[in-house]
């Protein structure tokens, strides 16, 4: 795995830079094979705080994670935790699914896990009863199910997530709700 490091209003020294680049590297132990993908890491101060936001696209995942701390090795360790149990977390997931999805196939003589993908994402601000758009991302929709969905958003931290639906092949969104559970939106 490259790791693609820059830094904003702080200076990004070697042992800083070695110390990034060592630890988000510690992340390849969970993956079977070497990891072909870029971690894409911005160290930024803001305030008084220290923050550190990493990003790792991997095929039908996406890993992200930001910390901000006083200090900018802390916020190293913190993110590379977050990032672990986000890893954790989707293993654990794709196990279960993997052993109900055969429990199924060998009651039913048929089975088949769909495609994880990313998503779509639109943010937007009102400013004197106007609407402008103040970022824009475009993502590939592959088909998936409705709970990789779920997985999907718990682990990018998002409350929604617009995704292609494996079961009728339609757009379709899911949605956090206030209470805890989950909503999802189809076309007509």
């Amino acid at each position: 795995m490259n790791v693609n490091i820059r830094g904003e209003n702080i200076e990004m020294t070697p042992s800083l830079q070695s110390y990034a680049e060592k630890k988000i590297g510690k992340l390849e132990k969970y993956f079977n094979s070497p990891i072909a993908a870029d971690a894409r890491v911005n160290m930024r101060v803001h305030n008084r705080d220290q923050v550190i936001e990493v990003t790792i696209p991997l095929q039908g995942l996406l890993l992200r994670a930001e910390v901000g701390q006083d200090d900018m090795y802390a916020a190293i360790d913190l993110v590379v935790s977050k990032l672990e149990r986000q890893i954790k977390k989707y293993k654990t997931r794709i196990y279960r699914k993997s052993r109900q999805d055969s429990r199924q196939a060998h009651e039913s003589s048929s089975g088949s896990i769909a495609a994880l993908t990313q998503t779509r994402e639109t943010k937007t601000s009102e400013r004197e009863d106007s609407f402008k758009v103040v970022r824009n991302k475009r993502f590939v929709l592959k088909p998936m199910t409705v709970e990789e969905a779920i997985l999907q958003m718990n682990m990018l931290g998002h409350t929604f997530f617009v995704f292609n639906n494996a079961n009728n092949g339609e757009t379709s969104v899911v949605y956090q709700r206030k209470d805890g559970r989950y909503g999802l939106i189809e076309q007509e």
